[in-house]
């Protein structure tokens, strides 16, 4: 699907066009490709280029090629119970501004729909105002992973298998936030060059911010990939001590019945034994066995055992 959009600074409507027009928003979702092969020619892009805007698994980066810069990155795309990324290509060129999508984002519906206050024709606002809606995504996933984190950490002797299964799915995002987030910051880095895109002194400021940004996304994802290694090194070490003390508690209950269980063993036996005859023996051997069973119960308890 493929949309133009148009608004200029002294419009106030933003408008859907069916004909491109100097200084529109190409909009492209999930395109076929002929889609693509009518964008690279009426737009004269670079349709190897194109193609790679719809990998799942493109990396983020910039090229520069017939005076366009292409521009991939990665938005954060919930789908179930875990959140992933999907590509994303911004084509700035001399008179549009394209982007192209594998499935609907909600941040570039806020654009359609107006939600945010921008304007097509000026082609490098506009895509610093994507890249920052970009950033805010991200820092609310993670923002969101850490409050979960944190949830958890708060009872970490009651943590169970659904707990220990959400950190895997939370490392797994967070890895694959970072995987974008650091050629993001890279891409980012490269602009302020000024041999990708023209700047203007604010925005140089505007992308400062945005590099700043990213990094501090960065860390936090590293943050919460740390905590969540100590939770579960925690929850390891509890796990251990707890199977310490079960062992050691069924092992001293062993030996406490072990000496009187052979006790009993040996005047069981069909045999002559001492005190065979005797009518209090039975007395005798209880005694003795309930003797022995007291001693080695105080002995473990001092020793911490029991």
């Amino acid at each position: 699907m493929t949309k133009i959009y148009y608004k200029a600074v002294r419009e106030h409507r933003l408008v859907e066009l069916a004909d491109f027009k100097v200084g529109s928003w190409i909009y492209a979702e999930n395109p076929t490709q002929d889609e693509l092969d009518s964008l690279a020619r009426n737009l004269s892009l670079n349709r190897d280029l194109l193609g790679d805007s719809i990998d799942p698994y493109e990396v983020p980066r910039v090229e520069r090629d017939n005076a366009i810069t292409y521009v991939f990155t990665r938005v954060p795309h919930a789908e179930a119970l875990q959140t992933t990324t999907t590509p994303l290509l911004i084509a700035i060129g001399a008179d549009f501004v394209l982007t192209v999508s594998r499935s609907p984002l909600p941040f570039l519906t806020k654009f359609q729909e107006e939600k945010i206050e921008f304007y097509t024709t000026q082609k490098t606002k506009f895509f610093l105002q994507l890249f920052s809606e970009i950033n805010n995504i991200y820092a609310f996933f993670v923002n969101d992973i850490a409050r979960k984190v944190r949830s958890i950490t708060v009872r970490l002797e009651s943590i169970g298998n659904k707990e220990v299964k959400q950190f895997v799915v939370f490392e797994s995002s967070l890895n694959d936030f970072l995987a974008a987030l650091i050629p993001m910051n890279t891409s980012l880095s490269n602009l302020l060059s000024g041999k990708f895109l023209q700047l203007y002194e604010q925005d140089h400021e505007l992308v400062q911010d945005l590099v700043l940004s990213n990094h501090q996304l960065v860390e936090l994802c590293q943050s919460n990939m740390k905590s969540i290694g100590n939770i579960r090194e925690g929850y390891s070490a509890i796990l251990t001590n707890e199977l310490s003390r079960v062992i050691k508690f069924l092992t001293s209950l062993t030996v406490i019945l072990t000496i009187p269980i052979t006790i009993t063993a040996f005047y069981s036996m069909n045999v002559r034994l001492p005190f065979g005859e005797s009518p209090v023996a039975f007395y005798t051997i209880v005694s003795a066995v309930l003797l022995i069973a007291l001693t080695l119960l105080v002995v473990f308890f001092k020793k911490r055992w029991l």
